[in-house]
């Protein structure tokens, strides 16, 4: 198979990727390549983002290299946290700091039609340093007042998905990696890649 590096330290992504694609690639991340850096991700969007981690890491890593950068986006606070999720409680903020920031910012919006927001993905392909492709995937759903389940990472407790009635952090992983804004962005990247001849 031909080897992927998916351009982040976060074990429970490339967990998700690696879920996702193990049938067609040999799935690594930054963990297993420390000579590579994570460059500082200046962007003002998801798509801007990936691409900055995409292409620095293509620079150094012979193959193809796939960076996401994903979020929540809320409408009550005007698309905020949106590409800060990951620090929206501060720079050393934790997945549990970020969740409790969220609920304070939401505890004027107690009906659900005021909660409203969805996790949004954007994955950029690069090699040797060359854009190769832009995929970008969304789902939406509604914040719940309080934290629901364990599971999953980040914001999952808390976000209710459209068409069902318990969080990403009480549903299956099976049945997120089905409907998730990443699920979704990869479904366009596998799309495109059925019509590429070097994979």
């Amino acid at each position: 198979m031909s080897p992927l590096l998916i351009a982040t330290k976060n074990a429970h992504k490339t967990q998700e990727f690696r879920a996702l694609l193990a049938s067609r690639f040999a799935v690594t991340d930054l963990c297993a390549q420390p000579e590579i850096p994570a460059p500082e991700e200046t962007g003002r969007t998801f798509a801007e983002n990936a691409g900055i981690k995409a292409l620095s890491a293509s620079k150094q890593f012979a193959g193809l290299v796939l960076a996401d950068d994903s979020g929540l986006c809320v409408d009550a606070l005007r698309g905020a946290p949106g590409v800060h999720s990951a620090r929206y409680a501060g720079p050393s903020a934790s997945d549990a700091d970020n969740r409790a920031h969220l609920l304070s910012e939401l505890a004027a919006y107690s009906e659900a039609h005021q909660r409203r927001a969805r996790f949004q993905c954007a994955l950029v392909l690069a090699r040797d340093g060359q854009l190769l492709g832009v995929f970008q995937g969304a789902v939406e759903g509604v914040l719940l007042g309080r934290e629901q389940g364990e599971g999953g990472f980040g914001y999952d407790s808390l976000f209710v998905p459209d068409g069902h009635e318990a969080s990403f952090g009480v549903l299956p992983p099976q049945v997120k990696n089905a409907i998730s804004h990443r699920s979704r962005a990869l479904e366009a990247f596998e799309r495109w890649l059925a019509g590429q001849p070097f994979v």
